[in-house]
């Protein structure tokens, strides 16, 4: 058993609390306020195939460090998880590097939806959290860029109760605005070519073929006023609609291509500053659901090439918690919109059993970011001094104390 000593909770009372464990273990929490580990539904930890950018080891590392117990990690590995006999060598391939590392990291992961194997879709359900549709290219070559596929995907995962999640980026529309672009190409260029307007019109069809299909969508790393108000609608009419943003959308914009350049460039890319309070809004407003930290790390070598053989992405699965924290510290968000965000809103959506994992925070705790756990070795958030953060991490009834 797990005994915290006069721990805070949600409701600001201090008690005394236990929790069910193999090791006997008392931890003098007063001062600590405790939450729900957090949720992370949006994670690329590279295997398999791109081991050297990240894997399930440091990765893990990275999510207890962030207070993070669940991840739902996305199919665009190498090769991509497109079969069922490809879903089952992932899966046995991240319990190895978990076994390894010592930390029994909850997870979930999507299945990529590809053309030449929509018949796989239903040999998967009961596997998978859900299917991932990239509308737009992104890391990888998974792509579903015709409406006839589209289709069909929405209607097969009506039929078998399946969560789609669409990254919603139109690849018409991308290819074109590469076409005319006529300036300068460097990293300012990637929110130019992959403007709001592709995203928007992806959304757009991808609720229609919701609204036709009955189909639970989810919408993945919101990040445009426009798009807020696409979802928005699709709520008001009672469709099964949820949306996504990120900590990168939240708390960086396009200025940011000046002083971090090619780590700047995340898929959908960094928008205008007048997009940012749209976001927080929609949050306030549950138009937003969840927080996901789209966690795709690139080495630093990899960021550092020139736009257009700079891939896109940025780890952050570490800092999400702190970042959403020292909002709170700020005046940004309540606390019980900061777990709404990280776990509770994502248990309802994805249909998730109760978990007893915790994180114990320390609101008034100080830190300047230095370092990583990820594997490639930097950070966007590199030198941010943020103030609350998790001190434990309580996972399957281990306790995991954080440096």
């Amino acid at each position: 058993m797990i005994t915290l000593q006069s721990v805070t909770v949600l409701n600001g009372q201090t008690v005394d609390f236990q929790i069910a464990s193999p090791e006997e273990k008392t931890i003098a929490a007063k001062g600590l306020t405790l939450l729900p580990a957090v949720i992370d539904p949006h994670v690329h930890f590279r295997t398999p195939g791109m081991e050297y950018k990240e894997d399930w080891l440091t990765g893990a590392k990275a999510a207890i460090q962030g207070g993070c117990s669940l991840v739902f990690d996305m199919p665009n590995t190498q090769p991509p998880t497109i079969t069922a006999s490809l879903l089952q060598e992932k899966k046995a391939l991240i319990d190895q590097q978990l076994k390894k590392v010592g930390i029994p990291l909850r997870y979930e992961l999507f299945f990529g939806a590809d053309k030449q194997h929509l018949s796989e879709i239903s040999q998967v359900k009961g596997q998978v959290i859900g299917i991932k549709i990239f509308m737009g290219c992104s890391t990888g070559n998974l792509v579903i860029d015709d409406d006839e596929s589209l289709e069909a995907v929405f209607s097969l995962a009506a039929e078998q109760d399946m969560l789609v999640a669409v990254h919603a980026e139109d690849e018409h529309l991308i290819q074109e605005r590469k076409r005319l672009y006529k300036g300068a190409m460097n990293y300012a260029a990637h929110s130019l070519l992959r403007d709001v307007e592709v995203a928007t019109h992806a959304v757009a069809k991808a609720i229609a073929l919701s609204k036709r299909y009955g189909t639970r969508l989810y919408i993945l790393h919101v990040s445009s006023a426009e798009e807020i108000a696409l979802i928005r609608a699709a709520k008001e009419q009672g469709l099964a609609v949820f949306a996504e943003t990120t900590p990168h959308h939240l708390f960086f914009n396009t200025a940011a291509y000046e002083t971090l350049e090619g780590r700047a460039v995340v898929n959908p890319p960094l928008r205008d500053k007048h997009h940012q309070p749209a976001l927080w809004k929609a949050i306030h407003e549950k138009v937003i659901d969840t927080l996901g930290s789209d966690h795709a790390p690139h080495t630093q070598a990899e960021k550092a090439k020139p736009y257009g053989e700079c891939p896109s992405g940025m780890p952050g699965i570490e800092f999400m918690l702190p970042l959403l924290l020292n909002a709170h510290h700020e005046g940004l968000l309540r606390l019980d919109e900061v777990v709404s965000l990280t776990s509770a809103r994502a248990r309802s959506i994805f249909r998730l059993a109760p978990q007893e994992d915790w994180v114990l925070v320390d609101l008034n705790k100080t830190q300047r970011i230095t370092h990583t756990a990820s594997k490639c070795g930097w950070t966007p958030y590199l030198g941010l001094t943020l103030c609350g953060w998790p001190v434990y991490t309580i996972l399957r009834g281990h306790c995991f104390p954080l440096t």
